[in-house]
């Protein structure tokens, strides 16, 4: 009974030890850590701090401690502006993410509406229309369109007369008339038989337009 209560407490003091052996190695194992990054560091800090010497040796002439000390003080001064600057950023970035599924349907939007503009011709008839535009500039002079904006309200109210009922009415029958009439006309015409012309109702109704035409004309000068 002796020897199991003395083997029981061995066996305890055995695994106290072991315990301890173990913690002793999680101690080793964490010196060596520390010691490694320790070294870590100090190669670290070493390169930067030889970087360091190398690019300030540079601007030694233009940089002053003075200067330093005026920037850490001006950015401690507005650390809150560069917090509302940068919840800006996020804002804006933010924004962006949002409105780009809309940027990129209007532009599949825009790019449909250009394709069915292309199908249409109405980029041809741009090109068209450039090409009547040029022609126009180089055929008139600058002071020839001077002329034509000093003139432009008769020339208006000449086309707003024209474009009348009546008046559009008159310019069809003309063209009508035109278009059917016969003007061959011999070689020989004897002064009989234009009078003879002039005697009948078309030739009178005909000279008597023609007369109260011109004599409107005259009335209005």
């Amino acid at each position: 009974m002796e020897e199991v209560i003395i083997q029981s407490k061995v066996d305890e003091i055995n695994r106290k030890i072991d315990i301890i052996l173990e913690e002793i190695e999680l101690q080793k194992q964490h010196r060596r850590m520390m010691e490694d990054l320790k070294d870590d560091l100090y190669r670290v800090g070493k390169d930067l701090y030889e970087t360091a010497i190398v690019e300030l040796e540079e601007v030694h002439d233009e940089l002053k401690t003075g200067d330093i000390l005026h920037l850490g003080k001006k950015l401690l001064r507005n650390v809150n502006n560069l917090s509302k600057a940068f919840d800006q950023m996020e804002s804006t970035r933010d924004f962006l993410r949002d409105i780009s599924p809309l940027v990129r349907e209007s532009i599949l939007d825009l790019m449909k509406k250009l394709d069915e503009f292309d199908r249409k011709g109405y980029f041809q008839f741009a090109k068209e229309l450039q090409k009547a535009t040029d022609n126009v500039v180089t055929s008139f002079t600058p002071d020839d369109v001077k002329h034509l904006g000093d003139n432009i309200v008769t020339i208006l109210e000449t086309i707003k007369n024209l474009t009348q009922p009546d008046m559009l009415h008159a310019i069809n029958n003309a063209v009508t008339v035109y278009k059917n009439i016969d003007i061959k006309v011999d070689e020989k015409v004897s002064l009989f038989s234009l009078l003879k012309e002039l005697n009948s109702p078309e030739a009178k109704r005909g000279l008597a337009v023609g007369l109260k035409f011109l004599k409107n004309l005259a009335s209005l000068e």
